[in-house]
């Protein structure tokens, strides 16, 4: 039970430097692929595979079970570089890779079912509690519910569903309930202006019994070892409070996605003039000053998103419990990294003029894919960066599962 299964491929060896590596390798690939992607509404199946073939989804899965259990900031890192390539690849990749980290924290009789026969297995999610509703059943749990936006569900064999457990009217729990894709119906509802390969259409559940077991408490992974997958995931990765850091990995695809709009169009100023005089773009001080801020607005966004993981691996390798205002400020962060990175991309778009609009233009797809993914509530300023002022200010935030 506690070893890959014979046929099963093993990543437990491979390092950061080399997995970080292995990712970069396939951004050409990715940007070759990406329009093909966006016509079709989903991963093509080669990107799946060579994502397989690299071990990269198994980055934050345990040892134990053939992953690479590397250090949080592998969640922001992996993501941006696929992001470079294809915003929609790096987006899918982010939670696929985040729910195997998720899968440790369940009882190990969940690792089990999906693990053990599988190693590999591709888990999504939906992750709004008020579209999941719940009532406690003996040995489990009854679940229903509606859930929008669940990217990569098309390609996903699980899902992990977000679930708010009342008794009567009173909320007395939060879980996320892991269901085989034959539980629940998919609804391809994912027409839409930007990240269209994400797949992120609608699941709906009726009447599900869920066992104890296959739901996760959100009350026992703020932090520390009270989660059920503790027992045999001892690693402090599998110790960072889930709440404040689930969305640094999908936010890291902002990051990816205006990196490629700045390389893209660097690339693109250096050989082009104007058409009306035939000047160089890049002796234009206006232009200079553009790239300037785009820059360093991606780099801060960079930063602040690492910075988090690396704080948030330092909290679990010390045996912190992080309070709730340096949770907030990490949400907060997230928000402003996202924003900041759409300021880059509009900065950017708007220096190729009308040439901008053709959907032959390298930047054009980026520019949607930077406001569709901009549009995720994680990604709310005005949501995280008030939650924070109020808690700063001594207000009381009322989130139970941080």
């Amino acid at each position: 039970m506690n070893a890959p299964d014979k046929g099963a491929r093993s990543f437990a060896g491979v390092s950061y430097e080399d997995a970080l590596a292995r990712a970069r390798d396939l951004v050409p690939a990715l940007r070759e692929r990406a329009a093909r992607a966006e016509q079709a509404r989903e991963m093509p199946a080669e990107t799946i595979a060579d994502l397989h073939a690299s071990g990269l989804l198994r980055s934050l899965q345990p040892k134990r079970r053939g992953g690479m259990e590397l250090d949080f900031v592998a969640y922001v890192d992996f993501p941006l570089e696929l992001a470079r390539g294809c915003a929609s690849t790096g987006w899918n990749f982010a939670n696929l890779q985040v729910h195997h980290w998720m899968l440790a924290l369940y009882d190990e009789r969940a690792q089990e079912e999906v693990w053990g026969p599988d190693p590999d297995a591709l888990i999504a999610s939906g992750i709004a509690f008020p579209q999941g509703r719940g009532r406690k059943a003996q040995g489990g749990f009854v679940i229903g519910g509606r859930w929008n936006f669940s990217s990569c569900v098309n390609v996903a064999e699980w899902n992990m569903l977000a679930v708010t457990v009342k008794d009567g009217e009173r909320v007395v729990d939060h879980r996320m309930c892991l269901l085989h894709k034959s539980q629940y119906e998919v609804v391809d509802d994912w027409h839409v202006l930007g990240m269209r390969s994400t797949g992120s259409m609608t699941v709906v559940a009726r009447d599900v019994f869920v066992p104890e077991h296959k739901a996760l408490c959100m009350y026992n992974v703020r932090g520390g070892d009270t989660f059920p997958g503790a027992r045999t995931n001892r690693n402090a990765v599998y110790q960072i409070p889930a709440n404040p850091l689930l969305g640094h990995g999908i936010g890291a695809c902002a990051v990816g996605n205006a990196q490629a709009a700045l390389d893209l169009t660097i690339d693109a100023v250096k050989q082009r003039s104007t058409n009306y005089t035939g000047a160089k773009m890049r002796d234009f001080q206006a232009v200079q000053l553009r790239i300037g801020a785009a820059g360093s607005k991606i780099d801060a966004a960079r930063l602040m998103l690492r910075n988090d993981a690396i704080e948030g691996q330092e909290f679990a390798n010390r045996k912190i419990m992080a309070d709730p205002l340096a949770k907030l400020r990490m949400k907060r962060n997230l928000a402003y990294a996202v924003n900041l990175c759409t300021e880059a991309v509009d900065l950017l778009h708007a220096m190729a003029g009308a040439n901008g609009i053709y959907e032959s233009y390298p930047l054009e797809r980026i520019f949607r894919d930077a406001h569709s993914l901009a549009g995720h509530f994680s990604f709310s300023l005005d949501a995280q960066g008030s939650a924070w002022g109020l808690a700063a200010l001594g207000g009381e935030v009322s989130n139970p599962t941080l």
